[in-house]
């Protein structure tokens, strides 16, 4: 028999109960706003006290309101936080094993692709399954098996709030631990993603794509042409994301064709370039230098003016561009991180294609990281100093050391042309030079050759004229 307790409590909870299946919209709410209120973070015991040891049949009748009405999108983030106090409470498999049981993984992933659903309801829905996928192996299995990479990669793809793409993250970073069975499926849902127009989601795609590459261990083959396409982006975090996924991606049997897409970047296309200038826009390129010696202006920007506004007004850089300066970029930081990298780049005839973009007037941002690059290989490879000081010209090789990276404000048109159409061929010159680190341009005294600072010609002069 119970006790006098025990049936008070039993007709609480059956108070409660129909008060809830009595109640309509308003009602509901503010049902449910005290119920988050009274058991946040309570534990699955606790929960089991608070309803009489009838917790389960509350959490029925959320799951079963959830299914009839996630479609209309009514009320749901409040719903979909009561029934998160359930599964995140601790001691709480058996209500996971509930909700479960009547397809909550497959509504939650509905709930993402209804266009008609709050951005906050969605978030909610990821959180949701975000405490699924965190209870075990066979858990984040459910979820790929329901479909789940595809509709959680789409719906980051579309999100509009940085919010809650950070809240998708942290869902794909767990789908991708922990799951063998699935880890390709995350990985290339990871790669899908790299094209899409949201450059927070391409971001956030890169950084959990380094984490996954290193669980898979296999690179997939679309994975180079995505990541080089995400280097035309403006966003330097893009950039940024997309060098240190490439950084990793060398030391696997990608290495040729990722060095390969790179050097084929610092020289666009015909096609591409020619599409550079915008129709609503007209007028003449500044010139990039007032002189040899002057301080130039910037010939990546364009000017025009109009009678309804008499300041200049600027072009956007084209992709191929964008993807120029970047690729320059990353060779730079690639090259100073390997020698055995920079000298395959080399025989790739990087140096080339490094002093072309140099010659790029239309960027002053590709002329400036392309000089930056090579300066590190003329620095480093006296074949490479050799030929490129035979192909400059003494004129415009002292013009290159003097400046640097700033050497694109100090050229002219002429100059420029010499670089863009230069032909050094230091690939074929390798074959009669000796590349061991007795002949590369490196402070002695350090063990690594791979990661040694370089001694900078400007050193190299302050150091002579003190002398």
């Amino acid at each position: 028999m119970t006790s006098i307790k025990e049936q008070a409590a039993i007709s609480r909870l059956l108070s409660f109960l129909q008060e809830w299946d009595n109640a309509g919209k308003v009602a509901r709410s503010h049902i449910l706003d005290n119920f988050i209120e009274t058991n946040q973070g309570k534990t699955g015991p606790e929960l089991e006290q608070e309803f009489s040891q009838g917790a389960s049949l509350f959490l029925a009748r959320l799951t079963t309101c959830l299914r009839i009405t996630y479609m209309t999108g009514s009320g749901l983030e409040k719903l979909l936080r009561s029934i998160g106090i359930f599964l995140s409470a601790v001691s709480s498999n058996r209500y996971l094993i509930e909700f479960l049981e009547v397809g909550g993984v497959l509504t939650l992933l509905e709930i993402l692709g209804l266009e008609k659903i709050k951005e906050e309801d969605k978030k909610e829905s990821i959180k949701l399954l975000q405490v699924v996928a965190n209870s075990g192996r066979k858990y984040k299995e459910l979820i790929c098996e329901s479909y789940g990479v595809r509709s959680i990669a789409e719906f980051l793809a579309k999100s509009e709030s940085e919010e809650t793409q950070e809240e998708v993250q942290i869902l794909l970073d767990s789908l991708v631990h922990g799951n063998p069975k699935y880890q390709n499926q995350v990985y290339k849902g990871l790669i899908a993603l790299l094209p899409c127009a949201s450059p927070k989601a391409q971001q956030l795609a890169l950084q959990t794509l380094r984490t996954a590459q290193l669980i898979v261990g296999t690179t997939h083959p679309s994975i180079v042409d995505c990541v080089l396409k995400t280097l035309g982006t403006m966003h330097l975090e893009v950039q940024y994301e997309a060098i240190e996924l490439i950084k990793d991606l060398v030391d696997y049997d990608v290495r040729l064709p990722l060095l390969k897409g790179l050097v084929a970047l610092l020289i666009p296309s015909v096609k591409e370039t020619s599409q550079q200038q915008p129709n609503i826009l007209t007028g003449r390129t500044l010139s990039g230098a007032a002189g040899r010696g002057g301080a130039g202006v910037p010939t990546s920007l364009t000017a025009a003016r109009s009678p309804e506004c008499p300041f200049l007004q600027l072009t956007a850089h084209p992709p191929s561009f964008l993807q120029q300066a970047a690729a320059a970029k990353a060779i730079w930081v690639l090259a100073r991180r390997s020698l055995p990298v920079a000298e395959e780049m080399l025989r790739l005839r990087v140096v080339r294609s490094l002093m072309a973009a140099m010659g790029n007037a239309d960027h002053s941002n590709s002329q400036r990281l392309a000089a930056l690059a090579l300066q590190f290989f003329v620095q480093t490879f006296p074949v490479v100093e050799e030929q490129v000081r035979k192909s400059m010209g003494e004129e415009l090789y002292q013009l290159f050391l003097r400046y640097g990276e700033d050497l694109y404000m100090k050229i002219d048109s002429i100059q420029a042309d010499v670089l863009a159409v230069n032909e050094v061929n230091v690939a074929r010159a390798l074959d009669f030079h000796d590349l061991s680190s007795s002949n590369l341009n490196f402070p002695c005294g350090l063990g690594d050759p791979n990661r040694v600072v370089y001694i900078t010609y400007f050193q190299k002069e302050d150091a002579e004229s003190k002398e």
